[in-house]
């Protein structure tokens, strides 16, 4: 897994939203970016494992795990990447 020194996947920074930070904060686990028919969506590492090829963004002392395929197109984690069902966990 590719380690980002300040955010920076695939070539340019990643911007990690105050609000992403504090619900990962909160939930004090790792989450990943990955694909789904929708978007980008970002998950918990307990519901899609982190693959050796993904980027690593680092919030506290937690990981977000972004998709090779994914960190290309991605400017941004916004919490709208959280599904709603998500939310109640």
């Amino acid at each position: 897994m590719e380690r980002c020194e300040g955010n920076c996947a695939a070539g340019h920074d990643i911007i990690v939203s105050d609000d992403v930070k504090s619900y990962i904060i909160q939930k004090n686990i790792d989450f990943r970016v990955c694909t789904s028919c929708g978007g980008p969506v970002l998950l918990s590492t307990t519901v899609k494992s982190p693959k050796p090829s993904d980027y690593e963004i680092y919030v506290g002392d937690n990981i977000i795990y972004v998709s090779m395929y994914q960190a290309r197109y991605l400017d941004r984690i916004e919490m709208d990447m959280v599904p709603a069902y998500c939310n109640y966990l």
